[in-house]
C-alpha cells in the first residue's frame, strides 16, 4: 500500500491526532445499533419494537456474551502510528490490515519522541511497564536528545544506502536499519465484536500508554455510531470485574437474604427502585439475585 497524505484535523472530524505525528481516522463503517437488533431477531426492517426494547436486547446480548449479532457491523480505520505500537495492534488477528509499503516507497523521517510526562523509568514490579521517576528536566531532555540522535543517525544511514534516484541498495533491504520508533500507516478493519475486544484490552490501564492513546481515539470515533452497544460494552466489559470461584463465594457470604431485605427497606421495599439506582433494569436485577442465590 502506498499512502501518505496530509490531514486537516479542523476540517475532517473523522480524523483525530494522536501522539506527536500520528492520527486515527474512521474512513468507513457498516451497520448500527438497529442492525445488531435485527440480526438478533433474524428479522427485516425496524419492526414494531420500541427503542427501549432494542436497548434492553443489546444489553442482554452483551451481558450474556451472545456476540454474533455484533459481528454484523464493521468499522474501518486509517491509522498512522509508530511501528512498535502497530505491532501490538496486529496481535488482534481477527482484523484485516494493509500497511504502507516500504518496499515500494521511501519512508519519511518521522519518529516518535515521548513527551516529558511519558519519560519514566522501568517499573520494579512490572517487567513490561514503567513507573514514575524523580528525573528532572535535564534527565528527561537528555532522553529526548538520545532518541533524536539515534533516529537522525539511522535515517541518515537509510538515505545513504538508498542513494540518489534508486541508484543504491534496494528499499526492501535498506529499511532494515530503521528503528521501531518510526511511523507507518495502515488501513485496519474489524467487525464490531472484535473491535470491542481489542478496545477492552488496549484501553486497559495495564496496557502501554501509547497503544491506549490510539485505542481510545478509535473507540471515541466508533461510540457515536453504536451508542447502545458501546454503553453496554462499558457496563459489562470495561467497568465490570470478573470473580474467581473463591471470590464469588465470599461475595455470596457477605450478602445474605436478611442483609438484602434491609437494603431493599432503604428503598421503601421497592426492589425496582434499588435496581434503577444501580443502573440495573428489572431483568438484570433478577439475574443478579439469582447469581447470589437470593
Amino acid at each position: 500500500m502506498t499512502l501518505r497524505k496530509e490531514i486537516d484535523f479542523e476540517k475532517d472530524a473523522n480524523y483525530v491526532p494522536v501522539l506527536d505525528h500520528g492520527f486515527v481516522g474512521l474512513v468507513d463503517h457498516m451497520g448500527s445499533d438497529s442492525a445488531i437488533v435485527q440480526a438478533a431477531r433474524v428479522s427485516y426492517g425496524a419492526g414494531t419494537k420500541q427503542v427501549q426494547d432494542d436497548r434492553n436486547l443489546i444489553r442482554y446480548l452483551m451481558r450474556h456474551e451472545h456476540t454474533t449479532p455484533f459481528e454484523m457491523c464493521e468499522v474501518k480505520f486509517h491509522i498512522k502510528l509508530p511501528i512498535f505500537v502497530m505491532r501490538q495492534l496486529v496481535r488482534h488477528r481477527t482484523a484485516s490490515m494493509n500497511e504502507y509499503s516500504a518496499r515500494y516507497s521511501v519512508l519519511t523521517d518521522e519518529f516518535y519522541i515521548p513527551e516529558f510526562e511519558q519519560i519514566q523509568k522501568q517499573s520494579t514490579t512490572n517487567k513490561q511497564g514503567r513507573e514514575e521517576s524523580a528525573w528532572g528536566f535535564d534527565e528527561k531532555r537528555g532522553v529526548q536528545h538520545a532518541f533524536q540522535r539515534s533516529f537522525h543517525n539511522a535515517y541518515k544511514e537509510y538515505a545513504s544506502l538508498l542513494g540518489k534516484e534508486d541508484s543504491g541498495l534496494a528499499r526492501e533491504l535498506a529499511r532494515s536499519v530503521l528503528p521501531v520508533g518510526g511511523y507507518t500507516e495502515l488501513y485496519w478493519k474489524a467487525n464490531l465484536k472484535n473491535f470491542l475486544h481489542m478496545a477492552r484490552l488496549r484501553m486497559d490501564p495495564h496496557a502501554q500508554w501509547e497503544i491506549r492513546e490510539f485505542a481510545g481515539a478509535m473507540y471515541d470515533l466508533v461510540k457515536p455510531l453504536f451508542p447502545e452497544a458501546c454503553s453496554a460494552f462499558e457496563d459489562y466489559a470495561v467497568n465490570s470485574v470478573k470473580l474467581s470461584a473463591g471470590e464469588y463465594d465470599l461475595v455470596k457470604n457477605l450478602i445474605s437474604k436478611e442483609k438484602w431485605a434491609l437494603l431493599v427497606q432503604q428503598y421503601g421495599n421497592d426492589e425496582k427502585a434499588l435496581g434503577s439506582d444501580a443502573g440495573l433494569g428489572v431483568r438484570e436485577l433478577r439475574e443478579f439475585k439469582e447469581k447470589l442465590g437470593l
